[in-house]
C-alpha cells in the first residue's frame, strides 16, 4: 500500500481484524511517553487545584488564561492525496477550541504552526482559508503563526495550532461527575481528527482515497474522511447555565475519554447513531466493536456530566440529548483508574 494515493490490495473478506495498533498508534505507548515527558518537566497542572485534563490554566488574579494546543494528525494524508486542503484548518482551529470549552473555558485567540518540506502557494492559500473559517465558527481571533520551512524534518506539511481562552475562576468546570448525574451528548460531524491512522489503513486495504463513496452526499471516499470536526464553543454558556460539572470532548481514546470524569460507571444507551463512514471503516478493517469504540467518537462528538434535573432543558437548549447516566462504581472489566464506560453492549 502507498499512503500517498491510498491504493492497496486485498479486501475485507478473510483479512485480518485491524487494531489501532496494528496501524501504528499504540495508545497505551503513547500514554507513557506522554507521562514520562510530564514527568520530566516537572509539570503538576493540578498541584494547586486548578488544572484540567484538556487545557493548562494560569493564575492571572481574578481569572485563568487557558491554553491547549493540537494538530490535525494524519488527517493531512488524505488530504494530500485529494489535493485538497481547504477543510484542515477547521479541524485545526476544532481540535483545540472543544479542549478548552470542556474545561469550561471560553477560546479567545488562535495562533498556528505550519510545517513543510517546501512552499507552495496552492496549499497554504488553502490551509489559510480553512483557519479564517474555523476561526469564525468558533468565534475567535487569528492573531498570528509561523511557517516553517523543514525538508530534512517533514515530508509533505504538518499543521498544528495553539488556543488561549479566558475564564472567571469560579466558571471553569469542576471536571468531576457524580453519581446519578445524567450524561447529555451532542452529534459528532464524523471521525474528526482521531483515529485516522486506523481509518485510512482500513480503507485503503481495499480502496483508494478518490474511489467514489457509495455512501452520504461526498463524492470520494477521502471527501468522507475529510469532514470537517464540528466546533462546539456554543455549547459553553448553556453548559454553564444549567449547572455542567465536567464535560467530555470524545477525541482520542473514543469512549474512554468519559474516565477523566472520575472513577464511576458511565452507561451510555442513546449514543447517536454513528454516521455511515465508521460502519465502513470498522468492514473494510474488519475492526471489532471494542476497538471502534475506544477509538473514534462513533457519533457523538461531546458530552457533558450535569445534575439530572437540568439534562432535558440543557438538552433542548442545544440540540444535544440525553444518552446515559452516571452510576457509582466501574465494573471489573472496566478501564483504568476504576472507571468504566456501558456502551451498546461493551465494557469499556
Amino acid at each position: 500500500m502507498t499512503e500517498g494515493d491510498g491504493s492497496g490490495g486485498g479486501g475485507p473478506d478473510g483479512d485480518d481484524e485491524l487494531t489501532y495498533a496494528d496501524a501504528g498508534v499504540d495508545i497505551d505507548a503513547s500514554e507513557a511517553a506522554t507521562a514520562a515527558l510530564i514527568g520530566a518537566v516537572g509539570s503538576d497542572s493540578n498541584a494547586d487545584g486548578s488544572g484540567s485534563d484538556y487545557a493548562g490554566l494560569l493564575d492571572i488574579g481574578d481569572r485563568y488564561l487557558a491554553l491547549a494546543t493540537d494538530g490535525v494528525g494524519t488527517k493531512l494524508l488524505v488530504a494530500e492525496a485529494l489535493g485538497d486542503y481547504s477543510t484542515v484548518g477547521i479541524d485545526c482551529i476544532a481540535m483545540n477550541v472543544n479542549d478548552l470549552v470542556a474545561a469550561g473555558v471560553r477560546p479567545v485567540a488562535f495562533v498556528d504552526y505550519l510545517a513543510v518540506d517546501e512552499p507552495d502557494e496552492r496549499f497554504a492559500e488553502q490551509v489559510g482559508e480553512g483557519l479564517a473559517r474555523g476561526a469564525e465558527l468558533a468565534d475567535i481571533e487569528l492573531v498570528g503563526g509561523e511557517t516553517a520551512v523543514m525538508p530534512d524534518v517533514v515530508r509533505g506539511l504538518d499543521l498544528a495550532g495553539t488556543c488561549a481562552g479566558l475564564a472567571a475562576k469560579d466558571g471553569v468546570f469542576d471536571g468531576r461527575a457524580e453519581p446519578g448525574d445524567a450524561l447529555v451528548g451532542w452529534q459528532s460531524s464524523g471521525i474528526h481528527s482521531n483515529g485516522l491512522t486506523l481509518a485510512r489503513e482500513a480503507v485503503t486495504r481495499d480502496h483508494a482515497y478518490t474511489d467514489p463513496c457509495q455512501f452520504g452526499d461526498y463524492e470520494t471516499l477521502g471527501d468522507a474522511l475529510l469532514e470537517p470536526t464540528a466546533i462546539y464553543t456554543d455549547l459553553l454558556d448553556p453548559m454553564r447555565d444549567h449547572g455542567v460539572r465536567g464535560a467530555a470532548h470524545v477525541t482520542g481514546g473514543g469512549w474512554t475519554n468519559l474516565d477523566r470524569l472520575g472513577d464511576h460507571r458511565y452507561v451510555v444507551d442513546d449514543a447517536f447513531d454513528p454516521q455511515p463512514v465508521f460502519e465502513f471503516v470498522r468492514s473494510e478493517g474488519n475492526v471489532s466493536d471494542e476497538e471502534m469504540y475506544r477509538t473514534f467518537n462513533m457519533g457523538t462528538g461531546f458530552v457533558a456530566a450535569v445534575d439530572a434535573d437540568a439534562a432535558d432543558a440543557l438538552a433542548d437548549a442545544t440540540d444535544g440529548r440525553v444518552i446515559g447516566r452516571v452510576e457509582d462504581g466501574a465494573a471489573d472489566a472496566g478501564g483504568d483508574d476504576g472507571a468504566s464506560v456501558a456502551i451498546r453492549g461493551l465494557e469499556l
